[in-house]
């Protein structure tokens, strides 16, 4: 960040009791910020809250730094009280540019929301989900029969995707992965790595035998019959690291793990 006069910071905390000491004792020291107000955004908790962060506050376009104070933070840094003036002179940015899905359901409700890590479809009940797959409205797929499939961002890809032995993908890559979740038909179908312009359309085959619910992030919405997911394009968020510890260099060292 810029030198000159101290940035003006807007501290946000996840409700366990080590975030709201770290808040108190932060804004002590540095005072505290309306986020509409503020240079940058400094969530305290694990990746979860980054994810609230996020959503809450993306549209303000502020870039956000996230000191890890919680069970999982990829998406952090270490917590530190001490020098974070001098830490955010140094940062280095990852821009990231989210999901879009707009879920389709049984009632004819059309429901939107942004996913910054996945989007994901899982079956309802214990029926396998049926699904068909469209790549920018061209039929890829006729019937996937699945617990469930995903799209993943390259900064969500060590995340659920990871799990369900999806590709990690580097920063900047421009694309975007299509993994499935224990597919039993094509049984031998591992997904695809699709451009990130790519328009990703599921359909639900048999929706009331078989419902499905979609999750962009955790925003679910039940009983859906359809579901198009694009990248945004008119939304970006840029995270702030230290320069020994970012999000590039993560990434690239899960793939090394043994």
């Amino acid at each position: 960040m810029s030198s000159g006069q101290p940035p003006r910071i807007a501290f946000l905390a996840s409700a366990t009791d080590d975030a709201r000491g770290a808040l108190e004792s932060l804004v002590a020291e540095h005072g505290q910020h309306e986020p509409e107000e503020a240079d940058v955004l400094c969530a305290l908790g694990g990746d979860g809250f980054m994810l609230q962060t996020l959503h809450r506050h993306g549209a303000l376009g502020k870039p956000v730094y996230g000191m890890k104070l919680g069970s999982v933070g990829f998406l952090m840094n270490h917590y530190r009280q001490e020098g974070l003036l001098e830490r955010l002179q140094v940062v280095e940015p990852a821009v990231l540019r989210p999901l879009e899905m707009i879920a389709q359901t049984e009632s004819g409700a059309s429901v939107g929301s942004l996913a910054y890590n996945e989007v994901s479809l899982l079956r309802q009940t214990r029926q396998a989900a049926h699904l068909s797959i469209d790549l920018n409205g061209k039929p890829r797929l006729d019937e996937l029969i699945c617990d469930g499939v995903l799209v993943a961002t390259p900064a969500g890809s060590t995340a659920y995707n990871f799990s369900a032995h999806g590709p990690i993908m580097p920063l900047g890559a421009s694309v975007i992965a299509l993994t499935p979740i224990a597919a039993f038909r094509p049984r031998r179908w591992r997904g695809a790595l699709l451009k990130a312009q790519t328009e990703v359309r599921f359909r639900v085959l048999d929706p009331y035998k078989r419902p499905v619910s979609a999750t962009a992030d955790s925003h679910e919405v039940r009983d859906v019959i359809e579901v198009t997911i694009r990248e945004s394009q008119d939304r970006i968020v840029t995270l702030l690291f230290d320069p020994e510890h970012n999000l590039e260099e993560r990434i690239l060292s899960e793939q090394f793990v043994v």
